[in-house]
């Protein structure tokens, strides 16, 4: 059998198979027409419903994001501050290691040693320009936060002052480091 129409020549169109299968129940075939606007609807409204879930997870990344960024530069703030501290803390304390060397260097001084006044000045000189200053309060009213009275003699009855220092005190940075060893005449 032939599929060539008798009277034009042409090749018969065949029937596509879901149109067979749907026409043998009996059903309608619905348009091509009203299958693409159908589609069309359902594809905008899908279209806009997954824009507007991208859109929120857009926000709520850059949300993550911008808090992130925020802990980061917290963290960063914090680890320099805890460097700087460090570094304070390690000056300090070397300053206060080399304590004993300027109270040896002033012990020479006060027996006549001359020989050892300019190593004591470049020595002192070099830790002052670092934040280290001096606590000598011979005549000044005795305070009980920066010296310490290891003597006392007494005096005309006031308030009691340092007569005499025994040993310098001295303060890194503004924070006392050791008070000064004084006698105090009340």
């Amino acid at each position: 059998m032939s599929d060539v129409r008798p009277e034009s020549g042409e090749p018969e169109a065949q029937p596509q198979p879901e149109q067979v299968a749907v026409e043998a129940e009996g059903a309608e075939v619905p348009s091509a027409e009203a299958t693409a606007d159908e589609d069309e609807a359902t594809s905008v409204e899908g279209l806009v419903a997954d824009l507007e879930r991208v859109v929120s997870e857009r926000d709520q990344y850059l949300a993550l994001a911008q808090s992130k960024q925020a802990e980061f530069e917290n963290y960063k703030k914090r680890i320099m501050k805890q460097q700087a501290d460090h570094l304070a803390h390690a000056a300090a304390s070397l300053v206060e290691k080399l304590l004993p060397v300027l109270d040896a260097l002033d012990a020479g001084l006060s027996h006549g040693d001359e020989s050892v006044a300019p190593t004591r000045a470049q020595l002192l000189g070099v830790l002052e320009k670092e934040g280290l200053s001096r606590i000598d309060p011979v005549g000044e009213p005795f305070d009980p936060n920066e010296q310490e009275a290891v003597a006392s003699e007494p005096g005309e009855g006031g308030d009691p002052a340092v007569a005499e220092t025994f040993r310098a005190g001295y303060r890194w940075n503004g924070r006392l480091l050791r008070p000064a060893m004084v006698k105090v005449r009340s």
